[in-house]
């Protein structure tokens, strides 16, 4: 491997460890994590489940369970989103017939 690739090979590695410990300390879902260092969602995904398991194995094991709760949950959250979207749509409509 040559300097280049050892140097991005580094940077990868250290982008897996600083995305488990955002995911980590801030309950962070797949998206926002995604959002905060300007990466793919795939990416993230690949950091924690692949890259980071042979890096730091027990981090890995950390982020991965706030997302397998992160992934339980957004059924909920997607629910309660949209049922804040029409009490939204109701409390300005005329008609009023959304609940």
């Amino acid at each position: 491997m040559n300097s280049y690739n050892l140097y991005k090979h580094k940077q990868i590695e250290e982008r897996a460890v600083e995305v488990a410990n955002y995911i980590i300390e801030n309950n962070a879902t797949v998206r926002e994590t995604a959002k905060k260092f300007g990466i793919s969602k795939s990416t993230v995904h690949k950091d924690v489940t692949e890259r980071l398991g042979r890096i730091d194995p027990l981090l890995a094991s950390q982020a991965r369970k706030i997302l397998e709760i992160n992934k339980a949950e957004r059924h909920i959250r997607g629910g309660m989103a949209t049922r804040e979207k029409y009490l939204h749509l109701a409390q300005h409509s005329h008609r009023g017939d959304f609940f």
